[in-house]
């Protein structure tokens, strides 16, 4: 069983790691050395989608229904094929018009109607406010799940003050690299450097940790691909989805 002092330290440790990248990132662009200036970098920062829904979400319904589980990305698969007509348009419409926001775009298109502009960050408010919380959530599992390995993971925050909560702590950490390195400066022509090497390298992180885990499963508890998909075919459940 791990302490949770380790698992703390780790944790907050690789946090401090994102700060220096993004600052490195941030320095290296004021000395006019972009850090970003590479397709793949930007490639990687653009898997910031896969959050706490991939590795708890579509792992488990992986497992229960296969391989259609793979249609929840089919969105974002597709709007990446249509960036050369749809996104490029976009970016170029927010550099003319200095949007910085989706409320700000969508407001722009209609008179730039204040009105319509607030909605609009209402309505993007409360949509990604259950979301933030399912990625908070994800850190308290996480956390358990590390402390209290092999046993069932003991998730009885409910009835505890919010402080004792890991994953507020975590929550002032990410809103304090937020604001240093991505809305300090609310600028059009601003890219943001710093905060997109540090989610750049967290992207390499979580595609060298899914590439290891894939080979283990893969290869040392089953017996190849091969074996890997006979026993999904015969599996009752995925047979019956």
């Amino acid at each position: 069983m791990r302490t949770d002092a380790i698992v703390l330290s780790v944790a907050f440790g690789y946090l401090a790691l994102l700060f220096v990248i993004a600052a490195w990132g941030d320095r290296r662009a004021e000395q006019g050395r972009s850090l970003i200036g590479s397709p793949t970098v930007y490639a990687l920062s653009i898997a910031v989608y896969c959050t706490a829904w991939t590795f708890y979400g579509s792992v488990g319904r992986a497992a229960q229904y296969g391989p259609g589980f793979l249609l929840i990305y089919l969105g974002p698969t597709l709007a990446m094929l249509m960036a050369p007509f749809m996104i490029r348009k976009m970016v170029r419409i927010a550099q003319v018009q200095r949007i910085t926001s989706i409320a700000d775009f969508i407001s722009a298109r209609y008179g730039k109607s204040q009105g319509l502009g607030a909605l609009v960050a209402f309505i993007a408010l409360i949509g990604i406010t259950p979301y933030i919380a399912l990625q908070l959530k994800a850190i308290t599992v996480s956390h358990a799940v590390l402390v209290n390995y092999p046993l069932a993971p003991e998730l009885s925050l409910a009835e505890e003050a919010f402080w004792v909560d890991k994953s507020f702590w975590v929550a002032l950490v990410l809103a304090v690299f937020i604001i240093l390195f991505g809305t300090r400066h609310l600028d059009a022509s601003e890219r943001h450097e710093g905060m997109v090497a540090a989610i750049a390298f967290e992207s390499l992180v979580k595609l060298v940790a899914f590439l290891a885990v894939g080979i283990f499963v893969v290869f040392s508890l089953f017996r190849g691909p091969g074996d890997l998909f006979s026993q999904v075919a015969a599996s009752p459940e995925i047979r019956a989805a």
